[in-house]
């Protein structure tokens, strides 16, 4: 899809390659993270899950959250995604390594969305 169609669509549509590197706030405004990566259903082309980065100091320490969609709403105040968490929630939540060899698993993503209470994709 080249720039030119993006501009043209809704403006509820987004090329994922924007959506990465988006800033995640909390509801009292702080910053979270920024979306890595989004998790795609391939039969369905949903956005299943958002990849936040979270913690960390200059990428040292920094670790993988994967956040079921349904717990994102765009704020476009903010230019990003707003998440009702606050640091202490996602320091337990489900995460990976950056540099962990990572697979996704039904059981892991029913992990995540239990954790969140969202409705489960698996």
């Amino acid at each position: 899809m080249t720039p030119e169609t993006t501009k043209i669509t809704s403006s509820s549509l987004i090329a994922a390659e924007r959506v990465e590197g988006t800033s995640v706030y909390n509801l009292a405004g702080e910053k979270l993270g920024t979306v890595e990566d989004i998790m795609l259903d391939k039969v369905s082309g949903k956005a299943i899950y958002a990849v936040m980065s979270f913690g960390g100091f200059l990428g040292i320490g920094e670790k993988y959250h994967p956040l079921p969609w349904s717990t994102l709403k765009y704020d476009e105040a903010k230019g990003g995604y707003v998440v009702n968490l606050d640091k202490k929630k996602l320091e337990s939540a489900p995460t990976y390594g950056v540099d962990d060899d990572f697979h996704w698993t039904p059981e892991y993503g029913r992990r995540v969305d239990k954790y969140y209470d969202a409705p489960t994709f698996w």
